[in-house]
């Protein structure tokens, strides 16, 4: 691995600015189809963005906030503020008002740059607590009083540049390796979010030690969507300013199928949560076609499921096999694979671990997915599965300069110049989560398998004792129900220090819509929805189903549907899909405790609470 010569994140820029001028950076959606930055066009944008925010007043270090989807503009916004010398906070924009304010506060930024009015007036109403915050930037144009438009940025930026001959220069040149660059915000699936400092060096080694793997090159075009307030989203821009290729930038979920087809990417990063969908959507479409159609799927399935298997372990595919899977390909399966824009060469996929299944599904289509693991305070991806040493169901090795280890209880330790300075203004969480030596305690509980490569079990939080003393593992749990089951969009499964376990199951309304239509019932609002009696039998059959394939004491006894799907804008779900399993459990603990009711005088099997 060689190191950079890069001292900061607007060194590692610049210079890619200046070596690949003319080669596509980023490509956004506008009003007339997909439009194109190249590097030289979004130097220009980021150095006057960055001017403006000089003549506002930022000085080195201070922090700003960006409060905004994943957008062209959050991207120009994040490379400005670090061309200026300054430090960004990330706050998602789906956040609570309290979570948004705290984070303001306990960074002290100093400038906002918010997407829209509706962003900036959650602020203003706090205005009174946030001391520090001097100006309010509206990337979508506010005449709200006191509020910069982004176009009075832009311009306020290009006359105080030619004012103010080399102060660009000497700003984006103020900082050192140890400067800190990045404040993420943790989504936090408990507590308050925590600010991890995340100095230049820590994304600079990201983009030595992935760029000496020859994974990712000029060549490559990646789609973004993930949101860009996560660690994930951030390392995929870092990833292609410094390893120099295009990136399609557009946040809007609904748009992920119709922008994958047009973009034609070669790499997407993902969250499982998307594979789950796809999954489902996929085989709702082949039993939408009818009995001929379902029975084709499924047989090509099959073939190229054999096949995957096959290569994976190393085996041969015999010429029968082959035939048979041409015409599997030709019927079925490279049909699926256009829908992702036919350049795709790998999905790289992080946040939490991904089922096995879902990794065959996939790999018997044709696409490969490569799984990997980090956290916001290891800068990403410190661990990762490669072309040609993918083996499912982990998530890989350690990326050249990463070492890992494990506590005597399982618990995963991350050490390397990946890892976080600390917790910022929190020196106590600090020294909790960075032991004398400098590992880093994850709080993930994982072990390595025979060929060395990491398998996550659980989150050391997350695993629930019963009072009969079992340990379970919700995550395992959670995983063959929302397999089994794709109208389940997520599960939670309880039972701490409860006498068995229980499931919270929150359906996809989307599959479930369509498979009542399947079935001939008559429309009606999703709460009412999931108490006809038809949809809870088809759970009940599925939940009976992933019982016989658990540990007796990991067997769900007793379930509830929800009345409507867990969201991010409810505080359910952080930003990257993942439950956020106390605030559930408290939200419906009325519903958890009917549950486990009468369980001692009345211990039966299964129960279901409807909606």
């Amino acid at each position: 691995m060689t190191p950079s010569s890069s001292r900061s994140l607007a060194d590692l820029f610049l210079a890619r600015v200046a070596a690949s001028p003319d080669a596509a950076a980023f490509l956004y959606p506008d009003n007339h189809g997909w439009a194109t930055l190249t590097w030289r066009d979004t130097g220009e944008r980021v150095r006057a963005l960055a001017c403006g925010l000089l003549a506002l007043g930022l000085s080195k270090g201070d922090r700003v906030a960006i409060a905004s989807a994943t957008r062209i503009e959050w991207v120009l916004a994040d490379l400005a503020i670090g061309c200026a010398g300054g430090v960004t906070a990330t706050v998602y924009p789906l956040s609570a008002d309290e979570d948004a304010g705290f984070i303001l506060a306990d960074s002290a930024a100093t400038i906002l740059i918010a997407e829209n009015a509706s962003q900036a007036e959650r602020v203003s109403r706090q205005r009174a607590t946030l001391p520090d915050l001097r100006h309010v930037i509206a990337i979508d144009d506010a005449h709200a009083p006191g509020v910069v438009s982004w176009a009075d940025l832009l311009a306020r930026g290009r006359a105080w540049d030619a004012s103010h001959p080399g102060e660009f220069e000497r700003a984006a040149g103020s900082a050192s390796r140890t400067d800190l660059a990045t404040l993420i915000y943790t989504s936090g699936t408990t507590g308050r979010p925590k600010g991890v400092e995340l100095p230049h060096d820590c994304w600079l080694f990201e983009v030595e030690s992935i760029g000496s793997l020859n994974l990712l090159g000029p060549a490559d075009v990646q789609f973004l969507w993930l949101p860009l307030a996560h660690v994930f989203g951030k390392m995929c821009i870092v990833l292609g300013v410094g390893l120099g290729f295009a990136t399609a930038v557009d946040g809007r979920p609904e748009r992920i199928a119709a922008n994958l087809a047009a973009v034609r990417p070669t790499f997407v990063c993902m969250v499982p949560r998307i594979f789950e969908r796809v999954h489902a959507r996929v085989q709702q479409q082949a039993r939408a076609g009818g009995a001929m159609q379902a029975a084709l799927f499924a047989w090509a399935l099959r073939i190229g499921t054999t096949v995957a298997r096959r290569r994976h372990d190393g085996l041969a595919v015999s010429s029968w096999l082959r035939t048979r899977w041409r015409v599997a390909d030709a019927l079925v399966l490279s049909k699926v694979r256009a829908r992702f824009g036919g350049r795709l060469r790998f999905f790289i996929c992080g946040s939490v671990a991904l089922a096995p299944e879902l990794t065959s599904f996939f790999a018997a289509l044709g696409l490969t997915i490569l799984e990997g693991y980090g956290l916001s305070e290891s800068t990403a991806m410190t661990v990762s599965n490669l072309p040609g040493r993918n083996r499912w169901g982990t998530v890989g090795m350690p990326i050249p300069g990463m070492e890992l280890s494990f506590a005597p209880d399982g618990e995963i330790l991350l050490r390397g110049r990946g890892v976080m300075r600390g917790y910022f203004g929190q020196p106590t969480e600090t020294a909790a989560a960075i032991d004398p030596d400098g590992w880093l305690h994850t709080g993930d509980i994982g072990a390595r398998d025979a060929s060395g490569h990491l398998v996550i079990t659980d989150r050391k939080k997350d695993l629930i004792k019963t009072s009969g003393g079992k340990y379970v593992s919700p995550q395992h749990v959670e995983g063959h129900l929302t397999l089994e089951i794709p109208m389940i969009a997520q599960a939670v499964v309880h039972g701490e220090g409860r006498p068995f376990c229980t499931a919270l199951l929150s359906l996809a309304e989307a599959e479930l819509r369509a498979w009542a239509s399947a079935a001939g019932l008559p429309d009606a609002p999703y709460d009412r929805l999931v108490r006809h009696q038809p949809v809870v039998e088809l759970v009940a059959q599925h939940v009976a189903r992933v019982n016989a394939r658990l540990a007796r004491y990991e067997e769900i006894r007793r379930w509830a549907i929800l009345p409507r799907e867990l969201t991010v804008e409810a505080g359910e779900l952080t930003p990257s899909l993942k439950v956020r399993r106390r605030v559930i459990e408290q939200r419906y603990r009325d519903v958890l405790d009917e549950l486990y009711a009468d369980a001692i005088t009345s211990p039966s099997p299964l129960s279901t609470l409807r909606a």
